[in-house]
């Protein structure tokens, strides 16, 4: 029986509970918890340095208003890095290779910041269907593209997401097995092709983090737009 490359990314179960729900409980664990010493480690000193960091790069630019969102964005993007960096492990699944659950993600945030924008400032949000300076006959057309684009962006951000992990995690099988077949075959192919397993290793690992930045920030720049 032939298996598909894509049956790594089936939503696994056991004894008829899919364990999806554990994965996604599972970065929570991770969290430092509050604690009564006076000090911080090094690692939840680093940890609050790159937030403090995330946050001040992504909110600077942004209206006061839209600041209240920091913490919302900040816990996000942690969550994200860590479902997309456990899926990296050894026999682990990877949630935000489903489609559905990273449009979980996009459709409520993204339908948040339109309409934050409706309630604060209508006319200015409005105003985004049709460019200032738009010739009369093509008024219809543009706003029908324009909002066409609006309602496209949630499934821009799924997707962007589900594709780039998915094709990171199908190059590490696919390179991987290479690797297992030409070891008693091709010893010094094999040994370029576990090679090659590492660096792909590496590069999803930037992949996992970059993506759930690139997620967020253009959560924030949707933000930006409405307040």
């Amino acid at each position: 029986m032939t298996v598909s490359l894509f049956d790594q990314f089936l939503s696994p179960s056991y004894l008829g509970i899919p364990l999806i729900t554990l994965s996604l409980a599972l970065p929570w664990v991770l969290y430092p918890s509050p604690s009564s010493r006076w000090l911080n480690g090094r690692l939840l000193t680093l940890q609050q340095w790159l937030m403090a960091r995330f946050a001040q790069q992504i909110f600077e630019p942004m209206a006061l208003a839209g600041h209240k969102w920091a913490m919302m964005l900040t816990a996000l993007m942690l969550y994200l890095i860590s479902l997309n960096m456990l899926g990296l492990l050894p026999y682990t699944f990877t949630p935000t290779t489903q489609l559905s659950m990273n449009m979980a993600f996009a459709v409520p945030f993204w339908l948040a910041t339109v309409i934050i924008g409706m309630q604060n400032q209508m006319t200015f949000s409005l105003a985004h269907l049709l460019p200032e300076g738009t010739p009369t006959p093509l008024i219809p057309l543009l706003i029908i593209i324009e909002t066409i684009s609006l309602f496209i962006r949630p499934f821009a951000l799924g997707v962007r997401l589900t594709a780039n992990l998915t094709a990171g995690h199908l190059l590490i099988q696919l390179t991987s097995l290479a690797s297992f077949v030409l070891t008693t075959m091709l010893p010094p192919v094999a040994f370029f092709t576990v090679t090659l397993l590492f660096l792909l290793s590496l590069l999803e690992i930037a992949v996992a983090m970059i993506q759930a930045y690139v997620f967020v920030l253009l959560l924030s720049l949707y933000l930006q737009e409405n307040v």
